[in-house]
């Protein structure tokens, strides 16, 4: 959903959008689609803003969490960083000790990494015994339009053909 390009950085995009709307779309990616278009046939695209409308926040539970789950993914992550620094110091050790130097940080990451989960989890008091993965979902996308430009960018869009259903633009915007 984002642009490598894109100018984020420099806090354009944290100022509240203004402008006609011109099309209203279902999802993301017909609004962009859109505005692609618009590009396509030379129109001045710095003009337009995409507006996710009627946010929700949507958690998906992934999965139940049993201290056994908690235990083994906690020993695993901390592998993972003892392979990393095992990997690392293996290379400044006197030579022939590197393996024992890898083998330890590679125990020591997964202790830690499960002592460490371990406590975490105490800490929920069975209060959380689920996964989840959290994001952001809009109902629908608007493309707004600097008022100068607005009825040109309607008229353009209005004449595209839908692409893969996506929604018509909205006519009462």
């Amino acid at each position: 959903m984002t642009n490598p390009m894109n100018n984020t950085g420099r806090g354009l995009a944290r100022e509240v959008p203004t402008g006609w709307p011109v099309g209203s779309f279902k999802t993301y990616a017909e609004a962009q689609r859109a505005v692609d278009a618009l590009s396509d046939q030379q129109f001045p695209v710095e003009k337009l803003s995409i507006v996710g409308v009627d946010l929700m926040q949507v958690e998906k539970i992934t999965g139940r969490l049993t201290w056994g789950k908690v235990l083994g993914t906690g020993a695993l992550s901390g592998l993972w960083m003892g392979l990393f620094l095992g990997l690392i110091l293996s290379v400044f050790t006197e030579p022939g000790s590197g393996w024992v130097t890898f083998t330890t940080t590679l125990v020591v990451g997964a202790v830690f990494g499960l002592v460490f989960a371990a406590v975490a989890y105490a800490f929920t008091g069975g209060k959380r015994d689920f996964s989840s993965a959290t994001t952001i979902v809009a109902g629908h996308y608007d493309v707004l339009c600097e008022a100068d430009e607005a009825p040109r960018a309607r008229d353009l869009i209005a004449g595209q053909q839908p692409i893969d259903g996506a929604s018509h633009p909205n006519p009462d915007a």
